[in-house]
């Protein structure tokens, strides 16, 4: 008889453990519930895109990110009573590492492809080409008149950064090319095209004008009256997470439609716009 009970007891306390478990690991999926448990919201951001995201190196510890995009993480946060902790990585690492659950949030001028929907989840967009100018080309003023469409590339060197829609607006639009490079920053492949290691760079054209503005001796100019016809799908600046990250994109789309509704995220962009000319960014 005790064997009998003592093995009751064993299989009951199992079964509790293994309900207690079963019931951890459910409310770990749950993104968002585990940030406000942790009191921290960590995003993943490349920090070379003014004026979404740069550098004030003037400016101490975390405080020199800023730009839009860092004030729309800090609204999350704030908005979530938790603590903001910006993860400065290289584009590409911004994508994976969030993809693969490493960070909570990516917000770093995501535009949307179908590939990346596919392998996270994607807020809706948060800032449109209506209030942009799109995708282009960006070259050397010297070559203005020589560079005019996408049939003009087929002896030139390309350039676009690694993992961006840029790159994948190349590798779909482009037939010819002399060669096609790739760089880990969007600024990379500006100094290449002005220092001659390439001829043309993929961009986003408000980006380049900004760019070219803050920096009058680069030599560059954006192709006129060319620029890359995207599906309606692909509109929008988004946020994204880990895939199954269903709650926390809930959340971050309520703050977007707060931030719309609003015209706060326009009125950031031209705030960060006059911050980066005046830094030189």
């Amino acid at each position: 008889m005790k064997k009998i009970l003592t093995s009751i007891l064993l299989l009951s306390l199992l079964f509790t453990l293994t309900s207690c478990g079963s019931a951890g690991e459910a409310a770990a999926t749950n993104r968002l519930e585990e940030i406000i448990q942790k009191g921290v919201i960590t995003v993943a951001m490349e920090p070379y895109f003014a004026p979404n995201e740069f550098i004030d190196s003037s400016l101490p510890g975390d405080e020199q990110y800023v730009g839009s995009d860092v004030e729309f993480a800090k609204y999350i946060a704030e908005k979530l009573g938790v603590e903001l902790q910006i993860v400065p990585l290289e584009f590409g690492a911004v994508l994976s590492s969030v993809s693969e659950g490493k960070y909570d949030l990516a917000i770093s001028a995501l535009a949307f492809t179908p590939a990346r929907a596919e392998s996270m989840e994607l807020s809706k967009g948060y800032y449109f080409s209506t209030d942009d100018l799109g995708y282009g080309l960006l070259i050397r003023e010297e070559d203005a008149g020589k560079i005019r469409t996408l049939d003009d590339l087929a002896d030139k060197i390309v350039i676009a950064q690694s993992g961006s829609i840029q790159e994948a607006l190349i590798q779909d639009n482009v037939t010819a090319y002399k060669e096609f490079k790739r760089v880990s920053a969007t600024p990379d492949g500006y100094l290449s095209v002005s220092e001659g290691k390439a001829d043309v760079a993929c961009c986003s054209i408000a980006h380049a004008q900004l760019y070219i503005e803050a920096n009058s001796d680069c030599g560059l100019t954006v192709v006129e009256d060319f620029q890359f016809d995207l599906p309606e799908e692909y509109d929008g600046t988004r946020v994204g997470a880990q895939k199954g990250a269903v709650e926390l994109i809930a959340f971050v789309n309520e703050c977007i439609d707060d931030l719309l509704a609003s015209g706060q995220y326009a009125a950031w962009v031209e705030k960060y716009k006059a911050y980066a000319a005046s830094l030189g960014v």
